[in-house]
């Protein structure tokens, strides 16, 4: 994919609250709803940087080759702080690809010593460039990490066309390695995951009859096997906002997601028990929050400097028009569907 100068976070902002549908407050309203509140602090999610192997049409990151920001490692001491003090039972590391970051695997192990399980979002080519990152599954079997890898499609064709030639096959070779490990294999710990999220602007179908389609195609044509998979709605922001907004269909997305709106789904969405952390350390309610530089409410400044946890779940949760795609058809999370 060609890289083009996105619009800025607010003029995405903007650009969603333009579209003529309801605020996501006042649809919360209409359900008797009130506004979204966190519970317990359990999952922390962390991103690394913005440094990326690729550079794929979709990501709400803008993730790719040639961004430099990285999390310094006086920051991630700083998590190391917060997981010692909160009852935070998971961190889970994204970017970008984190295990680009220089300092990835010091923290992995300091994260583990601590207890906490560590969930590492890999694209799993990373684990195909060189023999340095050929060496990470080793790593990742060492410390018990849990993989969630993307895969959009089970095909070749579909996967290249969202995420770059050559992906998928190198995909199916990181798959393997970690395979051979014992990743995803029945009666094993270590956990391996997929992740699929539509080509366009669709809801994903239903998971688990697209989980069994997987897992037939994939054990059948590549002996690959795995736990679980998540289907994650594409949101319209960065990226995939661009593509939306190039081809005229924002409109139509929108109400889309707004049609679709689940109030189940509504209960359960991922930024009641997770608080995402930027690679500069600063606070957001949900990692789609802080692609849209949105850091949270709160009686303190927004950066983990400055973090008073007896505070933290008083705050109310911040919402924008793009939450309609965590809380649309089987509602969608980091960890998959919510209903």
């Amino acid at each position: 994919m060609l890289k083009t100068k996105l619009p800025s976070p607010k003029q995405q902002l903007e650009t969603l609250a333009n579209c003529n549908v309801p605020t996501f407050s006042e649809k919360l309203q209409e359900h008797q709803l009130s506004s979204l509140t966190p519970n317990a602090l359990e999952i922390l999610q962390i991103n690394l940087g913005k440094m990326c192997n690729q550079v794929c049409n979709h990501c709400h990151v803008d993730a790719g080759p040639d961004r430099k920001e990285i999390m310094p490692k006086e920051i991630m001491e700083k998590c190391l702080d917060l997981i010692k003090e909160g009852d935070i039972h998971t961190v889970d590391l994204t970017g970008g690809a984190p295990e680009m970051h220089p300092h990835f695997q010091w923290f992995v192990t300091e994260v583990r010593a601590l207890g906490a399980e560590v969930i590492v979002r890999s694209n799993l080519t990373i684990l195909t460039v060189n023999k340095h990152y050929r060496t990470y599954p080793k790593f990742f079997k060492d410390h018990q990490v849990i993989v969630i890898s993307s895969l959009p499609c089970y095909t070749a064709d579909n996967t290249d066309k969202q995420r770059g030639k050559g992906v998928f096959h190198r995909s199916i070779e990181a798959l393997k390695a970690l395979n051979q490990l014992g990743y995803g294999q029945e009666g094993s710990p270590l956990q391996l995951h997929l992740v699929y999220n539509p080509g366009g602007p669709s809801l994903p179908p239903s998971q688990e009859a697209l989980k069994k389609d997987y897992k037939k195609v994939l054990k059948e044509d590549y002996d690959i096997v795995f736990n679980d998979l998540y289907t994650i709605t594409n949101l319209p922001i960065n990226r995939f906002l661009e593509e939306l907004i190039q081809k005229g269909r924002v409109e139509e997305y929108m109400q889309k997601l707004v049609d679709n709106f689940n109030p189940s789904a509504a209960l359960g969405v991922m930024c009641t028990n997770t608080l995402s952390i930027s690679w500069d350390g600063y606070l957001y309610d949900c990692d789609f929050n802080q692609m849209l530089e949105m850091p949270i409410n709160a009686s303190f400044a927004p950066h983990i400097n400055d973090l008073q946890l007896a505070t933290l779940q008083q705050r109310a949760i911040k919402v924008a028009h793009h939450c309609f795609g965590c809380t649309a058809g089987a509602g969608s999370s980091c960890q998959g569907a919510l209903v």
